[in-house]
């Protein structure tokens, strides 16, 4: 279920969109969500969680524009993962471009990146 994953901090930096839109990826990189499994209705999630409607909506609608979730008629936002790779792997180095280059500020190391990406990949696939 989803809000068994879903562990919001109200005292984070991070807009509580983000961190719901995050731990919703997070949650299909790690298979407790799946193709196909639906998602609460945007009124239910938030009186579920205790947050306001639009903050669901936001996630939900950055999910759909991204291609981890669809909209259905009948059954609402549903798990759908986007299979186009390429525009992943563009979207993953933009992000990855300004960590790699704040850690090169700090000394970070390319074998220091290598183990931490390996790290975080190993914790996806053993779950």
């Amino acid at each position: 279920m989803l809000t068994a994953i879903i562990d919001l901090d109200f005292n984070s930096d991070e807009a509580i969109y983000m961190q719901l839109t995050n731990q919703i990826i997070m949650g299909i990189a790690s298979s407790q969500l799946q193709a196909g499994d639906p998602l609460p209705s945007v009124r239910s999630l938030a009186g579920t969680i205790g947050i306001n409607m639009h903050t669901v909506n936001k996630a939900y609608s950055l999910l759909r524009q991204w291609g981890y979730i669809q909209m259905d008629r009948r059954r609402g936002a549903v798990i759908s993962v986007d299979t186009d790779r390429m525009k992943e792997l563009e979207r993953m180095r933009e992000d990855l471009s300004m960590s790699i280059a704040r850690g090169l500020c700090k000394n970070v190391t390319r074998e220091d990146v290598h183990q931490l990406v390996d790290s975080i990949f190993d914790e996806y696939l053993e779950e």
